[in-house]
């Protein structure tokens, strides 16, 4: 489907693949959030407390870049990861099934964020996140599960699909990315990994979905042409591993 012709959520940003009634019910897909005094608690409250010693290292600051969901910034994410550009111009199939899953996975975690409404590590501890402009707007957006995590791992399962020989790369990045949230003190760890189930289910979904199936295929095509060109991505991919450690 030409790019024109994408319905949008709203001006310049795209809709998914799935229509909202047939989203994957996150309420079904994850438990309720642990419960304070809970064993699953304290291992959110040690996870969260073993990460306030990054803020200001580089690993604080890749948190702080793949916090940005803004296209095109954001579909430069797995670039290093699959060995190629992710831009409009270069890969324009690939860059269309980031923006789209996005919506389709970050809309799948709002079930269980409206019904459990759970507090941020920040909003509780008071310590800085890595994306201060963005606090006010968390504090009001329910913790668990995590969407960034969710549209992070549906981005890796995706790709790893388009490009396998690079699947153990982008796997481990789609893992990074999801731990970001943890590192920037704004999710719990528990909040990560159902957000990586609420993913999980949604690129089960979306194969089923004809749209979804046709542009996969074009974005298969269009990135193993990218590699026969060797068009390398535009990031500085050992600094970016460096910040991943």
């Amino acid at each position: 489907m030409p790019a024109s012709e994408v319905p949008q959520l709203r001006p310049g940003v795209p809709a998914g693949y799935l229509p909202r009634n047939a989203l994957p019910d996150s309420l079904t897909l994850v438990p309720p959030p642990p419960s304070a005094g809970t064993a699953a608690f304290a291992a959110d409250e040690a996870a969260y407390r073993s990460t306030r010693g990054l803020r200001d290292s580089g690993r604080w600051k890749q948190a702080s870049e793949d916090a940005v969901l803004r296209f095109p910034q954001a579909a430069g994410t797995f670039s290093c990861a699959a060995g190629v550009p992710i831009t409009e111009n270069d890969t324009p199939h690939a860059y269309m099934l980031l923006r789209r899953t996005l919506a389709d996975a970050g809309l799948a975690t709002y079930a269980a964020k409206d019904r459990y409404k759970r507090a941020r590590p920040f909003t509780t501890d008071n310590q800085a996140t890595c994306t201060p402009a963005e606090e006010a707007g968390l504090a009001k957006d329910g913790s668990y599960p995590s969407g960034h995590a969710s549209l992070g791992w549906a981005w890796a399962l995706v790709l790893a699909e388009i490009v396998p020989e690079r699947a153990d790369a982008i796997l481990q990045r789609g893992v990074t990315y999801g731990q970001s949230r943890v590192i920037c003190g704004v999710h719990w760890q528990s909040d990560v990994d159902a957000g990586r189930l609420v993913a999980a289910g949604v690129v089960a979904r979306l194969h089923a979905e004809p749209a979804f199936v046709a542009e996969l295929g074009a974005a298969r095509k269009e990135i193993r042409d990218a590699r026969d060109r060797s068009l390398a991505p535009s990031r500085d991919c050992a600094a970016e591993a460096l910040g991943a450690n």
